[in-house]
Order: structure tokens, then sequence, then C-alpha cells
């Protein structure tokens, strides 16, 4: 039987860096938010949603077409770790076997990325990382066996420490995890 995978979007920050929404931002006719959320729905995900926070009556509407479930985190403003939080419970709610963390600043991101990653866990059992920079990263897909530790996590580093602390884990490359829309210099390069 295939394990029950719920995909995430991590869309709830403020986005302070860039200074304004970067989850509403457009690049090929499409918002940020919108096109990761799209990537999670197509992929081989069980269930796929967007969790929100910052604006998040405005990413709501922007995904409103998509079938995605809107997961809120109201505790967003104390970092990216609340809103891992947030997924873990929403994924453990829904019964899953483990949990595809997204972004929504890597608009290079594709369905196909992350049904390499689903796919790699299907195959070992053990979590499976997107490879760039030198650095496992996100996306990436956690069993529900580290559930807890990602519980564990605080403030805005996210996932990286978990996913780099020498654990056994799948790599997929992916060298287009490193463009992704922090900078005002970051945002020019997206196609409206």
């Amino acid at each position: 039987m295939k394990p029950r995978v719920a995909g995430a979007v991590l869309a709830a920050g403020a986005s302070r860096r860039l200074g304004h929404p970067k989850q509403l931002l457009r690049h090929r006719g499409e918002t940020l938010v919108s096109l990761a959320a799209q990537c999670v729905a197509r992929s081989r995900a069980t269930i796929a949603g967007v969790v929100v926070g910052a604006q998040a009556e405005l990413i709501h509407t922007a995904i409103s077409n998509l079938p995605v479930e809107v997961v809120r985190n109201p505790d967003w403003v104390r970092g990216m770790a609340t809103s891992i939080r947030v997924a873990v419970a929403w994924a453990e709610q829904h019964r899953s076997d483990a949990l595809l963390l997204v972004l929504c600043d890597q608009p290079r991101l594709s369905a196909a990325h992350l049904d390499q990653l689903i796919a790699a866990f299907e195959h070992t059992g053990l979590p499976a990382a997107s490879h760039y920079a030198g650095k496992n990263a996100v996306p990436a897909l956690i069993p529900r066996a580290l559930f807890s530790a990602l519980t564990a996590l605080e403030g805005d580093s996210g996932a990286r420490r978990l996913l780099n602390d020498g654990r056994p884990m799948t790599r997929i490359l992916w060298p287009d995890g490193e463009f992704d829309v922090d900078t005002i210099d970051s945002e020019r390069e997206l196609s409206p």
C-alpha cells in the first residue's frame, strides 16, 4: 500500500527581507503561492495544503480555485517553525505517513521534482531532501517517525538543521533550488 503523503506549502511569513508579500508576486501569470500549490496538487501527494498567516485572506483568494486546503497558522509572527508545527498537526489529522514541506519562493519548482522525493521515500522509507548549494534543504519529505523532531524546531531556521544532522537520508539533486525570491534583485528575475 502506498504511503499517505501530506504536501504542505509554507506561505505564512511576512516577507520582511523583501518588504512586501512574496507569496503574491507574479511569475508566468501566476502568484508564487499558486505555482507552489499547483505543484503539490499535481504531485503524487495524497493531500495538498497551504499554511497561511500574514496576508492570509489575500493568499486564500490567490489559491481559492485550487484543490488545496487552507491551513491557518495564528502564531506565524514567531517564525517558520510555527508553520512547520501547524503543518505537522495537519498531516497527523489526516493520518499521513509523511509530510512533504514546500516553500512558495522557489519559482523553478515542479511536480516532477516533488514526485522524485515521494518515490525515494516509498523506495527507502528514509527522509528525502532536495540537495543544492552543498546542503540538504526543502522541498523535503519527512516520515512520521520524525514528526516530533519537526515540532521541536524553533524560530525561523526551518527544517535545514534537521535535514543536515547526519541522519540517513536520500538526497535528490536539484540545482534549481538555489534560486529563491527573497530580495528585490531576485524579484527582478521573475517573468510576470
